[in-house]
């Protein structure tokens, strides 16, 4: 074949091509658009200043797995993006940024977003108030979007559990509650939601509870 020939060949190639080229748990249409990636890109700016409590870890990695546990569990594109943007208001910006995500990611977002928000008041409410407020709205919200709420508590519970194998009940030190009321607060979340044994995520986050239950001396 002469070499110069072939750039004209190839665009007639690539459509027979394509189906050979693409593995077979690849799909020729994503299932995730450029919102996505733009709400990646947007959480990244509203968060790159912040990190998990009591570490050095950036707190984009905290969003980034809440999104992956909603998107293994079945949940859809408006649910991922609601859980990278799950803190934004109440970490970064309050209302303002709650007329942005409307805005940029539309209603159905946003209304995930508003349940996943235990406040946006300043100064904020007490500690126990907040939980009480993020147990209500958990119990009344629909399937879908209690998917977003209970992954962002698995993860949390995740790490905790891992810090806690690192260095015992020194973890509780970095929050404003005490490990009592934390454990209320996850075994509370576990009780709004029911029994759901269909439900990966429910059955880590109460196996998870119910070892740091055991474990902690509190």
């Amino acid at each position: 074949m002469i070499p110069e020939m072939i750039p004209e060949m190839i665009p007639e190639m690539i459509p027979e091509m394509i189906p050979e080229m693409i593995p077979e748990n690849h799909i020729q249409t994503p299932s995730l658009s450029q919102r996505f990636a733009h709400a990646l890109t947007y959480a990244f700016h509203l968060h790159q200043y912040q990190f998990r409590k009591g570490s050095t870890v950036p707190y984009v990695s905290h969003l980034m797995s809440v999104a992956a546990l909603v998107l293994e569990d079945g949940g859809d594109e408006d649910a991922a993006i609601a859980a990278l943007l799950h803190d934004a208001v109440e970490d970064q910006g309050g209302n303002a940024t709650r007329n942005e995500i409307g805005q940029q990611f539309g209603d159905r977002v946003l209304q995930i977003v508003d349940t996943c928000t235990e406040s946006d008041e300043t100064p904020k409410p007490s500690w126990k108030q907040r939980k009480l407020q993020a147990i209500a709205q958990l119990q009344q919200a629909e399937p879908a979007i209690q998917r977003v709420i209970i992954a962002d508590k698995l993860h949390n519970l995740r790490c905790i559990w891992a810090d806690w194998q690192r260095c015992g009940d020194r973890v509780w030190q970095r929050f404003n509650a005490s490990s009592t009321d934390i454990l209320w607060f996850y075994r509370a979340c576990l009780d709004a939601v029911g029994d759901r044994p269909d439900s990966p995520m429910v059955t880590e986050l109460r196996t998870l509870l119910t070892t740091l239950e055991n474990r902690s001396h509190h």
